[in-house]
């Protein structure tokens, strides 16, 4: 019984059977001259195509990536290269890919609620003339809570008219990492206002290593990766024709029935946090309104967490403490830790993320096995 989906998906058969015949008859290297690679190479700009459609943008705004992390350095790194000195501004809770390369800069970090969400007004006090990026993630990986991106776009673009009257001449970019929303959120750049965004295929039933960063046309950033001058000149390497295409399929599956899969998540969501409820010390983790259809997060009084996820696992329940990318780290949650809740508390936390699959049976058992575990 597989309850981690916010740590990776499964391949979705679908998009396996567009991705296979990149291994084998069309594998030819899209930057080539001869006839065959350059149908490869039409193949390729088809799905950055496709990706572009489904955001509302333009082909030339979509960079294929080998992941999440890699789109996230290259938004955080590559503006704060292009901007030497400046300043950039994250959310206290982003994932580490976007915490870990901001370190490298000058940043300060946007506080949120104890629910876990972050205010667009405090988010425009903390922004100085040497602001030149702000990044705040769609949908948290730990506790699922969305952030107001879309209101502090409207914000930032008064922030910006003002700069200009005052004849500041720096620009303003908003990233937003947006990995974990794709299966349930609306992603096109336009309505949300962002002027990067990452995303992961890895986390839309596609392959792992495979995502894309939106950059908007006129947005100054340095490559991280240089080399042969693929994908624009933004990130080098023969490009992956096979993760593009299954990229770009899952993608677009997601997007297409995430109305379906968040009214059903939602309801199965709720459900698990109802029976929960019953269970001794269980404490619900940020807000419940605003939260992803498939993400239940508990603390549960003076149990170690380590313990109970060993006897889940065991019983055939995989679940999480955490985000899958921080697990090695014995720190306890950045995430909980900036929604206030104690280091004691932290590691008695739990995740659990629904999936494709999942089944209200699912769910009890789950639950079942858990009383089990706390006592």
């Amino acid at each position: 019984m597989y309850l981690d989906h916010a740590a990776a998906t499964p391949v979705d058969s679908d998009v396996l059977a567009v991705m296979l015949p990149y291994f084998t008859e069309k594998y030819y290297n899209p930057s080539a001259t001869y006839s065959a690679a350059q149908t490869a190479r039409k193949e390729l700009e088809a799905a950055r195509s496709s990706v572009a459609q489904i955001l509302g943008t333009r082909s030339n705004e979509i960079i294929f990536t080998a992941g999440g992390t890699e789109a996230n350095n290259l938004a955080i790194r590559g503006v704060m290269d292009a901007f030497a000195g400046k300043r950039l501004l994250i959310s206290s809770i982003e994932h580490d890919s976007v915490l870990m390369p901001a370190r490298h800069y000058r940043y300060g970090e946007i506080p949120v609620s104890g629910e876990g969400v972050a205010s667009p007004d405090q988010i425009i006090s903390m922004i100085d003339d040497d602001t030149v990026l702000v990044s705040l993630m769609l949908a948290n990986n730990e506790v699922g809570s969305l952030q107001p991106v879309r209101q502090l776009a409207q914000k930032l673009q008064h922030l910006r008219d003002d700069r200009r009257k005052r004849g500041v001449n720096l620009p303003l970019y908003l990233h937003t990492d947006a990995c974990q929303a794709g299966n349930y959120l609306d992603l096109h750049v336009s309505r949300l206002g962002v002027d990067m965004m990452t995303l992961n295929g890895g986390k839309l039933y596609g392959p792992k290593q495979s995502g894309a960063l939106y950059i908007k046309a006129g947005v100054q950033i340095s490559p991280q990766i240089l080399g042969g001058g693929q994908e624009r000149g933004k990130r080098s390497g023969t490009e992956n024709l096979a993760f593009a295409v299954g990229f770009a399929h899952a993608l677009g599956q997601a997007q297409a029935s995430r109305h379906d899969w968040q009214r059903a998540h939602e309801e199965l969501r709720d459900y698990m946090f109802e029976q929960l409820s019953a269970l001794p010390g269980v404490v619900a983790n940020g807000s419940r309104s605003q939260r992803l259809a498939n993400n239940i997060h508990i603390t549960i009084d003076g149990v170690d967490n380590e313990r109970v996820l060993f006897y889940l696992d065991e019983h055939g329940v995989m679940a999480a403490a955490g985000s899958a990318c921080s697990a090695s780290n014995e720190e306890p949650s950045h995430v909980l830790r900036a929604m206030g809740v104690s280091d004691r508390d932290a590691q008695a936390s739990l995740r659990f993320t629904l999936g494709r699959a999942t089944t209200r049976a699912d769910i009890d058992q789950a639950v079942k096995l858990l009383a089990e575990a706390i006592a």
